[in-house]
């Protein structure tokens, strides 16, 4: 089952609802751009290439339900859709990046008038989401030749096929690793405050029959300091230029008691989450999210903070490039220095799609 699909009947954007996991499985259908937009804000989906691939088939769904008879129309209401899912979630890179490719196929099509462009829209997000897929395989297939047979790995966050279309990041990494007959265990972050390891990382590996441990974020640094891991392995919502990452809020912590104990850190993740536009992480924005995901966590039935307490609630974080080992892609594994390295996958990975 496909995290994010396009179901043609409705027409609709097909989705898992993971706000909903691990305690049932439940399929949203969306039928309206605003819609889409809502379901990546309030995180039913999440994950950079899932809501990538998301926004990719709202612009598609904003094509089929628009009644615009001409082209010029249509493109203006395809511009303020795209501007729409943009603003939904500004620290992925995957957003803007799946809605610059929709608009330019758009404009490509535009000869077509708005049947030609509804038909090359539609078309395009199912060829993004499956390039999604064949691209977390390349990167499984890179990375699990980072990983040796018996290795206990640290995972924070979730990256699995819930966090793409389908298959993985970072968790692809490691299922990779489990497919080929490695004995992989798994110290999984509950990663606070909206419990993304606990709930959906853990329901994941369960489905794969990876053996896991759920641990508490701050047990992190007493795993690695006892020499009882063998690497740590994340993924990134948005990699700058010169390699520093932003990742869930937690990444940097967990990056630091890595790199103190000389353990590999490392993070996977496609050239679609490479901007090479922003020099380093200080330029990368953090969004903000309600307060309410942090004091709203409760004990035994319970609100856990006093009624009055106030919290902020960064959902992410950036981890400089100085505590990375290397950053996996589907062009395969870079290490330090890694502008030359970046800027060659990202050329690698365009031509590939070029050609594709």
């Amino acid at each position: 089952m496909r995290t994010v699909a396009w179901n043609p009947e409705g027409p609709a954007v097909q989705m898992i609802d993971q706000r909903q996991l691990p305690a049932s499985l439940q399929m949203l259908d969306l039928r309206s751009v605003q819609e889409v937009a809502q379901a990546i804000r309030d995180m039913a989906v999440r994950g950079a290439p899932a809501i990538g691939a998301s926004a990719a088939f709202g612009l598609a769904l904003a094509a089929e339900r628009s009644t615009a008879v001409e082209a010029g129309a249509l493109l203006a209401e395809l511009q303020g859709a795209a501007d729409q899912l943009r603003a939904a979630r500004p620290t992925a890179v995957n957003l803007a990046w799946a809605t610059e490719r929709m608009l330019k196929r758009a404009l490509r099509s535009e000869p077509g008038g708005p049947p030609g462009i509804r038909r090359a829209l539609v078309e395009e997000a199912k060829l993004i989401a499956e390039q999604d897929i064949r691209i977390n395989r390349q990167m499984g297939q890179h990375g699990a030749e980072l990983i040796r047979d018996g290795d206990t790995l640290i995972h924070h966050c979730n990256t699995g096929a819930l966090a793409t279309v389908d298959y993985g990041t970072a968790l692809g990494v490691i299922r990779t690793a489990h497919e080929q007959g490695k004995a992989v265990h798994v110290l999984v972050d509950e990663t606070r405050p909206r419990l993304q390891g606990a709930r959906l990382t853990a329901w994941e590996l369960e489905q794969y029959g990876i053996p896991y441990e759920i641990i508490a974020d701050s047990a992190a640094g007493h795993f690695l300091g006892t020499g009882q891991v063998a690497a740590a392995f994340v993924g990134a919502d948005r990699v700058a230029a010169n390699g520093d990452v932003a990742n869930k809020i937690g990444t940097y912590m967990l990056a630091l008691a890595a790199h103190d104990n000389q353990v590999p850190f490392y993070v996977v993740a496609p050239t679609s989450t490479i901007d090479l536009n922003l020099p380093s992480g200080k330029a990368i924005p953090i969004e903000e999210r309600d307060p309410s995901e942090v004091l709203g966590l409760s004990q035994d039935g319970h609100p856990v903070a006093p009624v009055e307490s106030r919290a902020r609630n960064p959902a992410f974080d950036v981890t400089p490039q100085r505590l990375i080992t290397a950053i996996v892609t589907e062009a395969g594994v870079i290490r330090p220095p890694y502008g030359p390295g970046l800027a060659e996958a990202v050329r690698q990975a365009q031509a590939q799609w070029t050609s594709s």
